[in-house]
């Protein structure tokens, strides 16, 4: 009998890890929106938000958080990875034997194809984001007796420089396009969907990675163009 590790590493296996720690990945990815939107709110807004999640559970809830969010994210990167380079070996390998139509319509589309650089210059980019706004120098004031980092002047700080801006706004894009793709691919992967619902899924995922690109992007424009870092929280 196969053990569980090899079943989980077979090529389906790890397809299926692919397509769970994926919509894993997207529905942080979603929330992690919807709680920076805070932004446009107001410093307080977004600096109680931050506040909230480093302080749950004495502190403990975004450290265990984030490990679990790091093992996703690597067991993710490892088995997409392999699989990606697991079918290119095995379609170099038939296309020396024979070369034919495969029939019906290809699927294949620039978001398919790049989903390995998109995913890999999203990596340096969350290193980059993380290195920035986790473990950076934060100014921090005092809230009803309580220390607050002011991550809200960080946030309009970083974004205040084109470079960054810019850069952030190119992977946001790519962002969209990876995770357009990803959405259907996860319910491919897990089994989860036939040639029927296909097209409604692939439909749901344009829509899917165009608005959450939308609202990454609008954030680092809107505080490169309105943004003010001297804009005091309540309470200070």
């Amino acid at each position: 009998m196969a053990s569980i590790g090899s079943v989980a590493w077979s090529s389906v296996g790890k397809k299926v890890i692919t397509g769970i720690t994926g919509l894993a990945l997207m529905g942080f990815v979603t929330v992690h929106l919807i709680g920076n939107l805070t932004l446009f709110i107001g410093p307080d807004a977004f600096n109680d938000y931050a506040h909230f999640l480093e302080s749950m559970l004495h502190g403990w809830f975004i450290y265990a958080f984030e490990v679990v969010l790091l093992a996703i994210f690597l067991f993710h990167m490892i088995a997409a990875i392999t699989v990606a380079w697991t079918d290119k070996r095995k379609a170099r390998s038939e296309g020396y034997k024979y070369s034919r139509d495969a029939g019906g319509k290809s699927r294949k589309t620039f978001a398919s194809k790049s989903m390995i650089y998109t995913g890999i210059l999203l990596i340096f980019f969350v290193i980059a984001h993380i290195w920035l706004f986790k473990f950076g120098d934060h100014e921090v004031y005092t809230k009803h007796d309580t220390v607050v980092k002011n991550l809200y002047k960080t946030v309009v700080t970083t974004f205040k420089g084109v470079g960054f801006t810019a850069f952030t706004v190119l992977v946001m894009v790519l962002l969209g396009l990876h995770l357009r793709h990803g959405f259907w691919s996860a319910f491919q992967s897990l089994g989860w969907t036939n040639d029927r619902y296909l097209p409604i899924l692939t439909k749901i995922a344009w829509f899917y990675g165009v608005i959450l690109a939308i609202g990454f992007i609008a954030i680092p424009v809107y505080m490169y163009l309105f943004g003010d870092p001297n804009l005091a929280p309540g309470g200070h």
